[in-house]
């Protein structure tokens, strides 16, 4: 198979987005346009984002990286159907491609060829939702990230790849929270890639059920315990 034409959506220049969309560039997987929300949602999700990865190293921002590929960056104020169909109607898409956004329901899913699918920065099905690497701390789950399609659930959609973080001892929530964004981009890369090479059909398979709930952002009193647990090294899942 060729490789796909896709559109590629994410929050304003989010680090998840722009991480993944260095990856997925790296081996020649180009959008055809981004479609990029302008809200104060976006705004939100990005700062506390940066705030969970402070510390590390962030990729270079979508205008540069668009830029640098000639790809059409288009801005909406939300991404819903009447937003982005009008952008992406025509384009004869294979896939599109989230890369750190909002729930999205309705047309939009149901528009590519091949599905939507999205890079989840928790292992799925045991850990849906907002905050993962601190509900898998916190609930002593393996931490790691999934690459799904999308459906109209929270993180419910058919697996293609899922893959664990090596947790060391000495690690800090920020750590953890940029090594689950960083795999979260590498997933969606060989992902395309098994895209290119046939393979989705041997790869898709049921996520089933999870003893825990859909989790919603941590609050300050979860994260306490995160970080006394990493400090005291008392996580269930350290690889040394």
């Amino acid at each position: 198979m060729a490789k796909p034409k896709f559109a590629y959506l994410l929050l304003k220049e989010h680090p998840y987005g722009r991480e993944m969309l260095s990856q997925i560039l790296s081996e020649g997987f180009i959008p055809e346009i981004i479609i990029e929300e302008d809200s104060e949602v976006g705004d939100e999700e990005r700062e506390k984002f940066l705030k969970r990865i402070d510390g590390n190293p962030i990729a270079a921002s979508i205008e540069e990286q668009s830029a640098n590929f000639g790809i059409p960056v288009i801005t909406v104020p939300v991404h819903n159907s009447s937003e982005v169909m009008p952008h992406i109607e025509g384009l004869e898409l294979d896939l599109v491609v989230f890369g750190g956004t909002r729930i999205i329901r309705g047309e939009i899913l149901d528009y590519p060829r091949d599905g939507v699918i999205n890079s989840h920065p928790g292992l799925l099905p045991e850990c849906r939702g907002s905050a993962s690497p601190a509900w898998s701390v916190y609930h002593d789950i393996p931490v790691g990230s999934s690459t799904h399609f999308c459906d109209n659930g929270i993180d419910t959609g058919e697996l293609l790849m899922r893959r664990e973080v090596p947790v060391k001892r000495g690690m800090t929530y920020e750590d953890l929270c940029y090594e689950t964004l960083v795999l979260a981009g590498v997933l969606m890369k060989e992902a395309l890639m098994a895209y290119e090479a046939g393979r989705w059909g041997e790869m898709r398979r049921a996520q089933g059920e999870s003893e825990h709930p859909t989790f919603r952002n941590a609050p300050e009193e979860v994260l306490e315990v995160v970080r006394q647990k990493l400090r005291d090294q008392t996580y269930a899942h350290y690889v040394d």
